[in-house]
């Protein structure tokens, strides 16, 4: 497991953290009214708050493609069609929700420059603007069911933990969206379908090496200090 890409450790800590980042991006959020006139307000009256929920809610979906690259993997040892299509749908809804991440965050930046009012403003009229993600947002929905279905089908998750990750499909989807109980509900099942699956990915692998774990400090480190430098510009 460890001679693949993503590796087992790769795979189990997203299996583990991708999960519970997206169900506390959703409590964050969940304080306020759902729709993006309120979300806006919300990032004025609460900047740091609604900054840490839109992040935590962000690095959860980039966090989450190990996840579903190892869950798809599972599925093809006795579901390889399944497999494929849920890995590919959940993977390219993924994309779609970083995207809209995106437009989120230009929208509190111009709440922040330009004010609520201005920035709602600006956001109405470009609300339903076409582009690529608008004929692929199908994806964000559809693609936890066939790869729910496909866990379920191929042994990897039983029945109860199959619905479970199929919840995820009921989540809200679009740009500046908050969290309403369907939200919590989703993201808690994701939690609960897939979080014992990385603690069993982990406990699969052999425990790494001391070599291994004195590079790992100088690695981290390594990259602390490129991710602060790509913010210079």
């Amino acid at each position: 497991m460890t001679n693949r890409f993503p590796n087992g450790w790769t795979a189990g800590g997203a299996l583990v953290l991708g999960p519970l980042l997206l169900l506390a991006g959703t409590l964050l959020r969940s304080p306020f009214h759902f729709f993006f006139p309120d979300q806006l307000r919300a990032a004025a009256d609460h900047p740091a708050l609604m900054t840490a929920a839109y992040t935590v809610f962000l690095a959860g979906h980039v966090v989450m493609w190990p996840a579903v690259a190892e869950v798809a993997r599972r599925i093809g040892a006795k579901r390889p069609v399944w497999a494929a299509w849920g890995g590919v749908l959940v993977t390219v809804g993924l994309f779609a929700r970083t995207f809209h991440a995106g437009v989120d965050q230009a929208a509190f930046s111009a709440v922040r420059h330009r004010g609520v009012e201005e920035a709602t403003r600006l956001v109405a009229d470009g609300y339903g603007d076409l582009h690529l993600f608008s004929y692929l947002s199908f994806t964000i929905m559809f693609g936890w069911y066939v790869l729910a279905v496909g866990a379920y089908l191929g042994g990897v998750l039983g029945p109860v933990r199959a619905v479970a990750l199929a919840a995820m499909g009921l989540l809200p989807l679009g740009v500046l969206k908050g969290a309403e109980v369907l939200s919590v509900v989703g993201t808690a099942g994701l939690c609960v379908a897939l979080v014992p699956l990385g603690v069993r990915t982990l406990r699969e692998l052999p425990r790494p090496s001391r070599r291994a774990v004195v590079l790992a400090a100088p690695v981290a480190v390594g990259l602390g200090a490129l991710a602060f430098v790509s913010t210079l510009g």
